[in-house]
């Protein structure tokens, strides 16, 4: 239990570094400098904005459904919590024999957290977004479900430490080249990141299902976003990239990820939202569902 309050510490740390790091990278993206005032270049920036954020007035709408309205930031972080028990590693934490199908059911669950605060706020501008949000996140859900299957079919197992020993020798994006790209896309989307951030398309809905949020609860939603944005590289190192989590290596290649998440943010313009839907249902979902006969049948072959 120990090991697994300090690895929440060392992932709400991890946070607060990653919006320094967005920051500052997209400053140099659009030339100009990141935040370099408060602390040595910057560095207790993520600080001063968490303490302006939980010292703030905590404003909620008159006609809101006050205890889902207030409940609903809460249960986004809890699962955003409970999906770091899977970190990989041999001891301390715990062992999951069916991690794949935890982390399935905790993004499936991560919808209504969504659903419930664009609801409840009782707001036109945030149930929009909301059902924006929710729509783009179960479409990208069944491919990236059929994805990680395809990645299951290498290893024959749903524990994501198998991955370490599978990946010995050879990494996996090496096998399904295309499949890490469209990997890539579908936790951009899943976690709601530009270029498919229509949950808070700022020129049509204001800011999305968090509209109606501020002080607490608006912070809450942001750490829950970021802890899933690092999970997520996390989960592409471990599918992919090798999942030698011993090693510095691993650590760098995770950065590496965070970096990417923020590199597109910066570079690609937001997508149309009916070419949102086209992407996953008829190019990613059919990609998936190929490979997923392919290596089927490869496995089936050397058996």
């Amino acid at each position: 239990m120990v090991s697994y309050i300090l690895t929440l510490v060392c992932i709400l740390v991890a946070v607060a570094f990653t919006t320094l790091m967005e920051r500052s990278v997209l400053g140099y993206i659009q030339l100009r400098k990141g935040p370099n005032k408060v602390g040595y270049m910057g560095l207790l920036q993520p600080f001063s904005d968490g303490l302006k954020l939980f010292f703030k007035e905590q404003t909620y709408p008159y006609y809101s459904n006050f205890i889902i309205y207030y409940f609903s930031p809460v249960f986004m972080l809890m699962l955003s919590f409970s999906l770091w028990v899977l970190f990989p590693y041999m001891m301390n934490v715990y062992n999951f024999s069916f991690g794949v199908l935890f982390f399935l059911c905790c993004t499936g669950m991560g919808v209504y957290g969504v659903l419930l605060s664009g609801w409840s706020s009782n707001s036109n501008y945030a149930l929009l977004g909301g059902l924006r949000s929710v729509a783009q996140t179960i479409s990208y859900e069944v491919s990236m479900a059929l994805i990680l299957i395809c990645m299951l079919v290498f290893i024959f197992s749903f524990n994501f430490v198998d991955f370490m020993k599978y990946q010995e020798y050879v990494w996996f994006i090496f096998f399904s080249f295309p499949l890490f790209f469209c990997w890539f896309s579908s936790c951009l989307a899943e976690t709601n990141r530009s270029p498919f951030d229509f949950a808070e398309g700022e020129s049509e809905l204001v800011s999305g299902f968090n509209v109606e949020y501020s002080s607490g609860g608006f912070a809450f939603i942001f750490l829950s976003e970021y802890m899933n944005i690092i999970f997520m590289s996390l989960l592409c190192c471990v599918a992919f990239l090798g999942c030698d989590v011993y090693s510095l290596m691993f650590f760098f290649k995770l950065t590496f990820m965070v970096f990417a998440f923020i590199w597109v943010r910066g570079t690609l313009p937001r997508y149309r939202y009916d070419k949102l839907m086209y992407l996953t249902w008829k190019m990613f979902l059919p990609l998936s569902l190929n490979y997923l006969i392919f290596f089927s049948g490869v496995a089936m072959m050397i058996v």
